[in-house]
């Protein structure tokens, strides 16, 4: 364990990403364990009625689950609370909403809403994971039929849009929310900036992240939120 805790994740896990930003821009010593997804349930026993990730599990032995309030918990104890101080509090609660409703159903379709692209999603996957032999080839051949022919177009088609356009739309409002001010929580960022960043940063280590590279207003915001974290 890090001296500041451990974060058990998936490393291509949107929820996860919005965490592991503010592990980074806090600069805080975390160790990250990554799980076998296929084993979740028998890897997170630790946790009482839980067996998803992000878990968050403190120098004392506590845990702590789900990225939101995990995201709250860190600002509270190591950042005085300062990424929720920031903003008028329900326009804070709204758009946190609003980023794990929209942008959160946003990344399936874009990384599988198109046959080639889920192929190739799914095997970058099954490489980044902590998957057994065995199960790195089960995820590969069998997550692949699932997560395209199954989810991800029944969204796209529940949407209407391709998976670009739907982005590109949410960045829009997004943007114009953030307005002329450099984060949506105006000079610095908050807890939106970062589940935001979160969700877009989760599919920077795939092709499609191309996709997103032309809007132009939703990268300058990114690049900003990259230097912070980087």
């Amino acid at each position: 364990m890090g001296n500041d805790g451990t974060l058990h994740l998936l490393y291509t896990c949107p929820f996860c990403w919005k965490v592991r930003g503010m592990i980074e821009y806090l600069k805080l010593d975390v160790n990250y364990h990554g799980i076998n997804g296929l084993r979740a349930k028998k890897e997170l026993k630790f946790v009482e009625d839980w067996n998803k990730v992000p878990v968050f599990t403190d120098a004392n032995g506590k845990h702590f689950v789900d990225s939101t309030p995990i995201m709250k918990h860190l600002d509270d104890t190591f950042n005085q609370g300062s990424l929720q101080s920031g903003s008028e509090q329900s326009r804070q609660d709204t758009w946190l909403e609003w980023c794990d409703s929209k942008l959160s159903k946003a990344t399936i379709p874009i990384l599988y809403g198109g046959f080639f692209s889920a192929l190739s999603t799914t095997r970058r996957v099954s490489k980044e994971e902590k998957f057994g032999f065995i199960s790195r080839r089960i995820y590969a051949w069998l997550g692949f039929p699932i997560m395209w022919g199954i989810i991800a177009r029944s969204r796209v088609k529940k949407d209407g849009r391709s998976p670009q356009k739907l982005w590109h739309d949410l960045l829009d409002e997004f943007t114009s929310e953030v307005g002329d001010n450099a984060f949506f929580g105006g000079s610095t960022p908050d807890l939106v900036d970062f589940a935001a960043f979160g969700y877009m940063r989760s599919i920077s280590p795939f092709k499609q992240f191309s996709h997103l590279t032309s809007h132009e207003r939703g990268m300058a915001w990114y690049r900003l939120m990259m230097d912070l974290v980087s």
